[in-house]
């Protein structure tokens, strides 16, 4: 997880999505430390999922907008997925839709047992395949590198041939006025696709969001049945939501 990273990973990984790669012998020179130093960093990183090692250098695992993402608001992020991990059963079966935040929630399930996770997030695969007392079932689909998702009409097909009690969904952007909204129309039909086959649909969403409008309306928020966001949320936007009988859990 991010906020496992010591200083001199996390500045790599900062410099790896700001420029796409790096060499060994120039970091080397800029941090005054040995190339065999460096190449046990990159090592580490590598075995932990985050870089691929290439000839005297290393390229991110991630497209660079993954890797921006995951270095937002992090704290809250894992806030958020603990919360929401908390709300799954032993012998549960629930959806998780493709996102930082909401890939962050296969991390912290340890110690449950007989989840079956389906998803289009090939990051929430990466961080469930370490655990094996989760069965992982992906939707297939058109794969989206910016967003590390599956989506398209294979995507849409296994998700509407499945039922589950949960669904775990993110947004761009989220307000009473406008609901959720994202930025991409195929984001947007797997979100509504997964809750037409939940029992329950929660959002997990960082304080960040709110207000902020995409460019295509998913849900309004009275289709969800929880939204689960950090204790940054305006005190003005608490109210309105309560007011409007909008179940929030604020951590």
């Amino acid at each position: 997880m991010i906020d496992e990273l010591q200083d001199r990973e996390r500045l790599i990984l900062e410099r790896l999505a700001r420029e796409g790669s790096l060499q060994v012998s120039e970091l080397a020179q800029e941090w005054d430390l040995s190339e065999v130093s460096i190449r046990t960093i990159l090592r580490g990183l590598e075995e932990k999922g985050w870089l691929i090692r290439t000839r005297g250098g290393a390229v991110p695992a991630y497209h660079k907008d993954i890797l921006e993402r995951q270095q937002q608001h992090i704290e809250e992020k894992h806030r958020i997925a603990r919360a929401a991990a908390e709300l799954i059963r032993d012998g549960d079966v629930v959806m998780i839709e493709a996102g930082t935040t909401t890939a962050l929630i296969t991390r912290y399930l340890i110690g449950k047992r007989d989840v079956h996770i389906v998803t289009n997030s090939t990051l929430a695969f990466s961080y469930a395949r370490m655990n094996p007392a989760l069965q992982v079932t992906m939707t297939g689909g058109e794969f989206r590198r910016p967003t590390e998702s599956l989506v398209g009409p294979l995507a849409l097909e296994t998700i509407g041939q499945l039922n589950v009690r949960l669904a775990f969904v993110g947004t761009d952007g989220f307000s009473l006025g406008r609901g959720m909204t994202t930025h991409l129309i195929e984001g947007a039909e797997i979100v509504k696709a997964m809750k037409r086959h939940a029992e329950q649909t929660i959002l997990v969403a960082d304080s960040s969001k709110y207000g902020k409008v995409g460019f295509v309306s998913v849900l309004p928020l009275s289709a969800v049945a929880l939204i689960i966001t950090d204790s940054a949320l305006p005190e003005a936007a608490v109210a309105e939501l309560q007011e409007a009988a909008v179940n929030l859990k604020l951590v």
